[in-house]
């Protein structure tokens, strides 16, 4: 089975822009009646659809299969949920793991998240300093939730 462990920060500062070049990313949801989730993802000029199951604590299943980009634009546009999540991701190496720093645009514009994949639910993880406050277990950070409640509609 496949599965995601993940932990997610806010990001402080702009050293970390020079560590990674960033992709953009346009992607959507297809509503569902819990916490399952299914996205439909556009990277350049690939397509994605995931399927993600409940998470307990920071380990949740998930399921990512690539499909033809027009078939992800055509999904994008006539069955997911209006506002599409877009983003530039900037993938950052970091000793053996990925941090990737999303820089959100549109109605998340000024939100900068990064989350880092890992090993096992019990790594000891090393910040780089340029990573702030962790919101891993605050759901508003979640994308699908980003799309149904945009950053700019958050009262601060």
């Amino acid at each position: 089975m496949g599965q995601e462990i993940e932990r997610k920060f806010l990001v402080t500062g702009d050293a970390w822009r020079s560590l990674g070049t960033g992709t953009l990313y346009r992607q959507g949801y297809i509503p569902t009646p819990d916490s399952r989730t299914v996205r439909v993802r556009l990277v350049g000029d690939q397509g994605y659809l995931t399927l993600k199951g409940p998470a307990v604590g920071i380990v949740r299943p998930e399921f990512e299969y690539p499909i033809p980009a027009a078939d992800a634009t055509e999904i994008l546009e006539t069955l997911c949920d209006p506002p599409l999540v877009e983003k530039v991701r900037h993938r950052i190496p970091q000793a053996e793991l990925l941090w990737e720093v999303d820089e959100f645009l549109g109605a998340n514009q000024g939100l900068i998240v990064a989350e880092v994949e890992l090993p096992d639910a019990t790594y000891e993880l090393q910040l780089p300093e340029w990573v702030a406050t962790e919101v891993t277990a605050d759901p508003r950070y979640l994308n699908v939730n980003l799309a149904k409640h945009p950053f700019s509609e958050w009262a601060l």
